[in-house]
């Protein structure tokens, strides 16, 4: 079977094998997130504004740090993410801190089957949808969870970003989606010297392709927006300009790294 066909369990696999390396990072700084930390960045905490009684979902959460850190702002939330082993984590963490997040094991595009509910938000962010083949039944499922006038919030890694090889010296990959990308790797980006390696599967899509998928799927764009920094120190060769703030060194800030949209369910 190709991996493109596959892709789930070499996925799904790829993720439960980076989980407790992730989990030790300094980069996800497990233990100040125990002590009330959040894990979230202005970017999206902008964006999302006061969530104090809202309900949300957030598609492919990881290990649900921020999910939990949704829960911690008083909004009644539910995690969804492939990764069983991620799951299994976020739901021992949730416990450990009282925290009442929900969580689900599942691929999103499966989520009908196990939940049945309508939310005032979905949420998800930074390196995501390079993992799903299909934008228009992503988009299909955003609005599907969504309540009619409910707001869909948005942060990804710019495709412009992708384009590049993993030091970005020069463009390696298509800008447009054409077709998968199928790949190995040693380390994780939580921490590059980490004694793992796992193979992967994901797709490149172009702004065009990710704001199309949201207009065919009933969500009208209210925002859009692009960054010239990172939040999180994931790439090669950066240097942090601010606090949290990271660019690639010889690009200083002459490239997108991050895009924003924010979208709204049409109420008819």
């Amino acid at each position: 079977m190709s991996a493109e066909l596959n892709y789930l369990e070499i996925n799904r696999q790829s993720w439960n094998n980076r989980t407790d390396t992730h989990l030790k990072s300094e980069f996800y700084d497990l233990d100040g997130f125990m002590k009330g930390k959040t894990s979230l960045n202005s970017i999206e905490l902008n964006l999302l504004g006061d969530v104090k009684g809202k309900s949300i979902l957030h598609l492919q959460c990881h290990f649900g740090q921020d999910t939990i850190s949704l829960s911690r702002l008083g909004a009644e939330v539910t995690g969804v993410d492939l990764s069983d082993k991620a799951i299994e984590r976020a739901k021992q963490i949730a416990k450990e801190i009282n925290s009442d997040t929900k969580f689900i094991c599942c691929n999103i595009y499966d989520l009908p089957d196990h939940l049945d509910e309508q939310f005032d938000l979905v949420f998800t962010s930074y390196g995501t949808i390079g993992w799903l083949p299909d934008l228009d039944k992503w988009a299909s499922i955003v609005s599907k969870y969504l309540k009619p006038n409910g707001q869909f919030v948005f942060v990804e890694f710019h495709p412009v970003v992708w384009m590049f090889d993993d030091n970005f010296e020069k463009i390696g990959y298509n800008y447009f989606n054409s077709g998968a990308i199928v790949e190995s790797e040693t380390g994780t980006y939580a921490d590059k010297t980490a004694d793992i390696s796992q193979d992967y599967v994901m797709w490149n899509h172009d702004l065009s392709e990710v704001i199309t998928s949201l207009i065919n799927n009933k969500l009208e764009i209210a925002s859009f927006n692009e960054f010239d920094y990172s939040p999180y120190n994931c790439f090669s060769r950066t240097i942090e300009f601010e606090p949290k703030k990271y660019r690639i060194e010889h690009l200083e800030n002459k490239i997108p790294m991050v895009y924003s949209i924010v979208a709204k369910k049409k109420s008819h």
